[in-house]
């Protein structure tokens, strides 16, 4: 019988003994993927146990713990936060907020970048590196000076409703969102538009686009990727928002959806199962617009993974 070791010497590789199929696993990836699961269970328990809390009732976890058995499930929490806490109306206040700071940030966002990566101005690198350094500054250092400025700005007959000043009105804390937004927007898009050839504007220069037309025609459908992981990532951090809406805003009824989780705060006592379901009711948005973007997400996220 021909041995293994005279099968090498002839040139004929040997026969793996390994069944099809079926990979030999080396420990550093056996070691990856058990630090995987443990960082995605930590990660998920505490979402999992909201959940589990909002189905329980209160005397029940406060008689047996949180980690106890369930006796009753039921979904009344949820009917109960929903009404409590007037979810459909600080929704819509929510949606007011940040629907329009989202499309003012990207689109703002956007026209800087084309005009740093597309345009080659003098200083374009300085003046991203200025948007980027916005993003160091703490927003807490800014609160006197805003509350000063926004409480002595009137707003013009169009914009005066349901305000006649800066403070106290959706306007102020969308324009709040958009100017400590726009720098990150600005320094993803412009390295996105660097890699986008030189040749595809060129050729629309050659076939009498202007720059609008450049911008709107050429370079933006190109950019979608990384506009849609923006869209997730910022409508998800003005969403969950909170700091500027109660600093900023002094009527209860136009507060966004997250301040108004403090509805369902009692003064001597808090019922934190119901807290618990109110807080998965507030967090159903995000999620849905996770999902309508998430390929989008996902294709800004990995570009130039597969380079080089």
């Amino acid at each position: 019988m021909t041995s293994v070791t005279e099968v090498r010497r002839i040139g004929v590789p040997p026969v793996s003994t390994v069944a099809p199929g079926r990979r030999r696993r080396r420990p550093a990836r056996i070691v990856l993927h058990a630090f995987l699961w443990v960082v995605a269970v930590g990660w998920l328990a505490p979402l999992l146990l909201a959940i589990y809390a909002s189905l329980r009732p209160y005397a029940e976890t406060a008689e047996l713990g949180y980690f106890s058995l369930p006796r009753d499930l039921s979904f009344d929490y949820y009917v109960d936060a929903w009404r409590r806490g007037g979810l459909p109306k600080h929704f819509l206040n929510t949606l007011l907020i940040a629907v329009p700071s989202v499309l003012a940030t990207l689109f703002f966002a956007s026209f800087v970048a084309f005009l740093i990566s597309r345009r080659r101005i003098r200083g374009g690198k300085l003046l991203l590196i200025l948007f980027t350094a916005g993003n160091l500054l703490p927003p807490q250092v800014l609160v006197t000076p805003l509350y000063v400025m926004y409480a002595k700005i009137p707003l013009p007959w169009w914009m005066s409703w349901p305000s006649e000043l800066l403070y106290d009105s959706y306007w102020g804390v969308i324009a709040i969102h958009v100017a400590f937004q726009t720098g990150f927007c600005v320094f993803v898009l412009t390295n996105y538009m660097d890699t986008v050839p030189q040749d595809i504007v060129e050729a629309s220069i050659v076939d009498g686009a202007g720059v609008w037309r450049q911008y709107w025609r050429v370079i933006l459908p190109l950019v979608r990727p990384a506009l849609g992981a923006l869209a997730t990532l910022e409508f998800a951090w003005i969403y969950n928002d909170f700091f500027w809406a109660v600093v900023l805003m002094s009527t209860g009824d136009k507060f966004p959806v997250t301040s108004a989780l403090n509805n369902l705060r009692a003064i001597y006592f808090t019922d934190y199962n119901l807290l618990a379901a109110g807080s998965m009711l507030v967090a159903l948005p995000t999620i849905v617009v996770f999902f309508i973007l998430q390929r989008q997400f996902i294709s800004g996220l990995t570009l130039g993974a597969s380079k080089g």
